[in-house]
């Protein structure tokens, strides 16, 4: 199977194993999760819909995998303001997207924009600055809270 057509939770799963480590029930219940997702979750978010499915995952163990993968460098922390993270998996293609945050709800909205991703290019060409990652975060109303 070629780099291309392997799914986020197969490399998590391959990521485990050549670092030795154990793909036990909780681990492999929050990468399911995870690789069903569109968007960054929180871990109280990760353990409510671990719950909802039948598994009984406490929070201590959903924050310990979360840090395991971010470790690994299978999964992204984002953090949304007000002392929240949330946690969403990393492509190793670099496809990425952005997120909205409504300060008033805490709705999480994603978003692509090509020319925010050309825009960052050419500023990091101008100064001379090699990015290795980034993330942008927008923080505002969404149209709910607006109205």
């Amino acid at each position: 199977m070629s780099a291309a057509t392997i799914t986020w939770r197969e490399r998590a799963l391959g990521e485990l194993q050549s670092a030795g480590l154990r793909k036990g029930q909780a681990r492999l219940a929050v990468i399911d999760l995870l690789s069903k997702q569109p968007c960054a979750l929180t871990a109280p978010e990760i353990e409510s819909g671990l719950r909802r499915k039948g598994h009984r995952v406490g929070l201590a163990t959903v924050y310990r995998t979360l840090e395991l993968l971010a470790d690994l460098k299978l999964v992204g922390r984002l953090e949304v303001g007000q002392g929240i993270a949330r946690y969403e998996p990393l492509t190793p293609g670099g496809d990425h997207h952005h997120h909205l945050v409504c300060d008033h709800c805490g709705r999480v909205i994603p978003f692509d924009d090509d020319e925010l991703e050309q825009t960052i290019d050419r500023l990091t060409h101008k100064v001379r600055f090699q990015v290795a990652e980034h993330d942008v975060v927008l923080h505002g109303a969404c149209r709910s809270c607006r109205n």
